[in-house]
């Protein structure tokens, strides 16, 4: 079964307001010859910038997505946003469990899970990331961590709102990279664990993906697409990922 191919740009707590809307042309005009394979871009500026770029992505097919969202529609939760209003201010996405949110900010599984239930109550598909920390893949523990951290989805049938990134944490924005083969490894066992809906379910990898390695990631079987971090807060250097990685499926 065919999967989509998903470009994710994760903009974490980057740019300014002000330069936000020129982003989502100048990607598209990078684009425009690209590979000619079917693919989807996501963009998640933080949330002061949403409205911003909203309405500049209306133009390119790009889709809005948010870094995080609140657990409930409304309420005491003072500092989140809701689902509700992600929804109204564009978002087709939410990135739930990002590594920095799990290890910075102490969120668990069980809120991971609650903003889950929330963000697609509402509609929107969600990017679960998971993924170990340096220790635990010494510790030869990468299986039991992402086995646990996949555990929320027990029970639930998500269907086609559901895309899962592996970000070894040890990956993150430190210039390395999980090689293609390791990778692929993980891929697979997420893929596996996911049952029958593995064959349908995009997985994308994150972790220091950049123009000079993304066509030897998406070449595995098991890579959807990238969650890209500081690769995409340039237009041409996202391009380049997204350009890169489609020449190995063509």
């Amino acid at each position: 079964m065919s999967r989509n191919i998903i470009f994710a740009a994760n903009w974490k707590m980057n740019k300014s307001v002000r330069e936000t809307p020129d982003f989502a042309p100048r990607l598209k005009a990078e684009l425009a010859n690209a590979p000619k394979v079917e693919f989807e871009v996501v963009i998640a500026p933080p949330a002061t910038h949403l409205m911003a770029l909203g309405p500049a992505l209306k133009s390119t097919g790009f889709k809005l997505a948010a870094q995080n969202c609140g657990q409930g529609k409304s309420g005491a939760f003072t500092g989140e946003i809701s689902p509700v209003v992600l929804k109204e201010l564009g978002c087709e996405y939410v990135i739930l469990g990002h590594s920095e949110r799990r290890h910075v900010y102490g969120e668990k599984d069980v809120l991971i899970l609650a903003r889950l239930k929330a963000a697609v109550d509402e509609g929107l598909k969600v990017i679960l990331c998971v993924g170990e920390k340096l220790e635990e893949r010494k510790a030869g523990k990468t299986f039991s961590v992402i086995e646990t951290q996949m555990g929320i989805l027990n029970g639930l049938n998500l269907g086609a709102q559901l895309v899962v990134a592996y970000e070894p944490v040890w990956a993150i924005g430190t210039g390395e990279n999980a090689t293609p083969e390791q990778a692929q490894e993980v891929h697979a066992f997420i893929r596996k664990g996911l049952g029958s809906a593995g064959a349908s379910t995009p997985i994308q990898y994150g972790g220091s993906v950049k123009p000079e390695n993304a066509a030897t990631l998406l070449a595995k079987a098991d890579v959807d697409g990238f969650l890209v971090g500081g690769a995409s807060l340039e237009a041409g250097t996202f391009a380049g990922v997204i350009k890169n990685g489609l020449q190995s499926r063509t």
